[in-house]
């Protein structure tokens, strides 16, 4: 396939070169005119929620300096319904990074720091005795909001870890036979460091599926490393977001129609055949033992058709599909124990599979 190149002028994000450096940027063929409207046809709504969208890009980064990749990630999970998985090491803004773009969109946060001694009534609340009623009611848990993170969530034990997963992938919690909705929209961004092992807690693999993306963030470059300590030399504090000039740009009404927008955008057969045929590969590879599910396939689906959309485009093309394929499925890969004593990444694996599976034209 021949690399293309992005559109002279473009001010919408460039492909998220989300852990895939090997994949091209697709240009945006309804590039906005000055006052917002599109030059081509496309409704002035669909481009306004897509310029909020890129606002969103530009509040986080008055905050966080360098992670721009994993900003577009949480956006792309947002548009898609799924929830993300954030692993690095400690100190490169993971948290800071779910609290801006928080702040950014007007939905109700909160966060829940995951601890040996967490229980799951902690998370999604309990049924407390009512003295002057004689009955036991319904509390509700840090759950019931839009956005919760979940700091280290890879320091509280299975059974807690388990209690999110009803809410992740039902959207409402069930106590004591009764079901109570969760509020929409609804994610969990959670974040895990990668290099600690005591006091910590493998994520089971029925867990890991129900996350849509897993981005890793690095240590930043010099000279971004160099504006960071810029910015708090002028006196940034990580804990007032709102001294550093981050405001809402984005309310649940404006994502709702952002998601129906992106769930709408066209695919062809050609390009859900490369879909299948790269989950296929992924089970016969020899060092793999259990690869991407169908549900790893809708996965990366409704990721390719999120980055897309919000590229401009009005289906998607396998561009869109590899630049998704490693966030959406890097976590998704049961290597074999052969495999890693050796060594062997999962994103080695995806990257040669991105080489090998033949490209719809």
């Amino acid at each position: 396939m021949s690399q293309q190149q992005p559109v002279e002028g473009h001010q919408y994000p460039q492909q998220p070169r989300i852990e895939h450096e090997g994949a091209p940027v697709p240009p945006n063929p309804y590039p906005l005119a000055g006052d917002g409207t599109p030059t081509q046809g496309e409704p002035a709504r669909v481009a306004e929620l897509r310029e909020k969208l890129v606002q969103v890009r530009r509040e986080v980064a008055k905050s966080v300096v360098g992670q721009e990749a994993a900003v577009t990630g949480l956006i792309i999970a947002l548009l898609a319904k799924g929830h993300v998985l954030l692993e690095g090491v400690p100190g490169v803004a993971k948290t800071l990074l779910v609290r801006t773009v928080s702040s950014a969109l007007d939905l109700d946060t909160k966060r829940v720091q995951f601890t040996p001694d967490l229980m799951p009534g902690d998370v999604t609340g309990s049924l407390i005795y009512d003295a002057k009623g004689g009955e036991f009611e319904f509390r509700r848990g840090p759950v019931f909001t839009n956005i919760l993170l979940a700091d280290e969530i890879n320091r509280t034990p299975p059974k807690t870890q388990s209690s999110l997963l009803e809410s992740m992938e039902e959207r409402q919690v069930s106590v004591d036979g009764v079901t109570q909705p969760l509020p929409t929209p609804f994610m969990v961004a959670a974040t895990m460091n990668p290099i600690e092992y005591e006091g910590t807690y493998t994520l089971p693999e029925a867990q890991l599926d129900r996350f849509l993306l897993k981005l890793v963030l690095d240590i930043p470059e010099r000279e971004l490393e160099v504006e960071v300590l810029r910015r708090h030399a002028a006196g940034f504090n990580p804990r007032d977001l709102s001294a550093a000039g981050v405001t809402a740009v984005l309310g649940a009404d404006d994502l709702a129609d952002a998601q129906r927008a992106a769930a709408a955008t066209g695919v062809s057969a050609d390009v859900l055949g490369y879909v299948v045929d790269l989950a296929r590969a992924t089970r016969q590879s020899p060092s793999v033992r259990m690869g991407v599910s169908p549900r790893g396939t809708t996965a990366l689906l409704a990721a390719a058709k999120a980055w897309a959309w919000l590229s401009g485009y009005p289906s998607v093309t396998p561009d869109h599909v590899q630049a998704m394929v490693l966030p959406v499925w890097r976590h998704r890969l049961q290597l074999r124990p052969e495999a890693e004593l050796e060594g062997v990444a999962s994103d080695a694996i995806l990257r040669s599979i991105l080489t090998q599976v033949q490209v719809p034209i």
